[in-house]
């Protein structure tokens, strides 16, 4: 089983492209999502978060104070440096599980920092979905009622778009101008064959 890593800018587009891939039958990790989930599910990781930013980021049930931990690392660079070292290799052992009680030829791992959190290693091959950057602005200002400026500071913690689409294998143009479900099902189709080469 192939294991593919699906990526993109904020705004571009990319959990809607993994929409349309799951509906070909394909099984998509989301990597957000799950993280915040192991961030109470992980026995290991949650000890260690405890280690580093104190008990009381966890509520008396168990819960994650996200606020609390929110206002100590979204201040404070190297705090949230620390939080991403602990969460990014427990949700690389967690999608290595989740795919390993997959059976299709390949599986997707969508996530916004595959390349900033060097988890691209454990793929196969990455997509990256693309989208120019004032329309991914209008689409997260509309999305998340946030102002321009704060798509902006968003954009600026991901490493540059150009970049992003070197470092990948396919491309999918999420712009407008593109169609989207011919490209991804020309991508399915050319991944199922490679699959079959494995």
């Amino acid at each position: 089983m192939l294991k593919i890593g699906i990526t993109g800018g904020i705004g571009s587009g990319k959990s809607t492209i993994s929409k349309i891939f799951e509906l070909l039958g394909v099984p998509v990790y989301y990597a957000d999502e799950r993280a915040k989930d192991i961030l109470v599910r992980d026995p290991e990781l949650v000890e260690q978060v405890k280690q580093h930013f104190g008990a009381e980021v966890y509520d008396a049930n168990g819960g994650l104070n996200r606020k609390h931990l929110g206002n100590i690392v979204f201040n404070d660079k190297d705090k949230l440096a620390i939080l991403n070292s602990l969460v990014h290799p427990a949700t690389i052992r967690d999608s290595d599980q989740w795919a390993l009680q997959q059976h299709t030829p390949y599986v997707l791992k969508e996530a916004a920092l595959l390349f900033e959190t060097e988890s691209f290693h454990h793929l196969d091959k990455v997509i990256a979905v693309f989208a120019p950057q004032p329309l991914r602005i209008h689409r997260v200002m509309k999305r998340d009622n946030v102002t321009r400026n704060e798509v902006l500071a968003r954009i600026y913690k991901q490493i540059d778009e150009t970049i992003k689409m070197r470092l990948s294998d396919y491309i999918i143009h999420n712009d407008e101008q593109h169609m989207v479900i011919p490209q991804v099902l020309a991508l399915h189709q050319e991944l199922l064959a490679l699959a079959a080469t494995h």
